[in-house]
């Protein structure tokens, strides 16, 4: 199987469908594509967050308690509050009553909506984590890939003037290159490549005798686009911002080395146009 696999293909495999030879051939080819691992992967999380998010949330009993407790001290209180006062024989059990059942629906909507609140953020990391697992997966598979396809980048390049102009009509954004790097930090080239279906730039440098890949896309708002450090098979993986642009860098090199090379991009992007040449 050389072909990628469908989406048809892939939800069979996520849900356990393929038996057989069909399942053979399958993780024959996920083996050795990265790309389908990584949609793959992509999938299982998304299943596994959707399912946590389906399921009934259920107070816990030191929340139910505390609630009873709560609707039993503004009881006790309003009863003293009744006996204090002198309202009329008629409308005393009325108001009391009428008070009491006021009271206990206002804790218990204010309860509802805390518990809804905080759900609902529970579900929102939950739903970060795994994307940002699954960038992590893709960033890293294309690299390892880079590394051990021994193939040359698409252009092969030292000079950023050449780089970054290679990418004009390629890509729907543009961006600047670091006139200084980090010491013992040099660009190789680059290579037009995709993250999450979208065309990214993989910038490609080498920090001594350890490769990097930085990869630059548009923002997106995406969960997995916040500021991130992930660690994957020994390699480092930092996810960060740079105006309009996010960017993921993933290396063998040490974290710190890797992080100034991030900085370096990320304060590029901040120059004026007219000063980036």
């Amino acid at each position: 199987m050389t072909e990628h696999l469908t989406d048809i293909n892939l939800n069979a495999v996520v849900d356990g469908e393929l038996a057989g030879n069909e399942l053979a051939s399958a993780n024959e080819h996920l083996a050795v594509c990265p790309s389908c691992t990584a949609h793959a992967l992509h999938r299982s999380l998304l299943k596994s967050a959707t399912a946590k998010a389906a399921q009934r949330y259920a107070p816990p009993p030191h929340l139910r308690e505390r609630l009873t407790r709560l609707a039993s001290e503004e009881n006790a209180r309003l009863q003293g509050r009744a006996v204090e006062s002198t309202p009329a024989p008629t409308a005393r059990p009325v108001w009391r009553f009428a008070s009491l059942g006021w009271a206990a629906a206002a804790i218990l909507l204010a309860a509802s909506a805390s518990l809804i609140l905080y759900q609902r953020a529970t579900q929102r990391a939950e739903m970060a984590s795994a994307e940002h697992a699954a960038l992590v997966t893709e960033v890293f598979d294309q690299h390892v890939a880079a590394l051990a396809g021994n193939m040359p980048p698409q252009v092969l390049s030292s000079d950023r003037h050449t780089v970054k102009p290679w990418f004009q009509g390629k890509i729907p954004f543009s961006f600047n290159l670091p006139q200084g790097l980090p010491g013992d930090t040099t660009l190789e080239g680059a290579n037009l490549t995709y993250l999450r279906n979208q065309p990214v730039a993989q910038l490609l440098y080498s920090i001594g005798k350890h490769r990097v890949s930085v990869f630059l896309r548009q923002k997106t708002g995406a969960a997995d686009a916040s500021e991130f450090l992930a660690d994957r098979s020994g390699f480092h993986v930092i996810g960060f911002q740079a105006n309009d642009l996010e960017a993921v860098a993933v290396s063998d090199v040490d974290p710190a080395r890797l992080a100034e090379l991030a900085s370096a991009i990320r304060h590029a992007q901040t120059v004026e146009p007219g000063q980036a040449r």
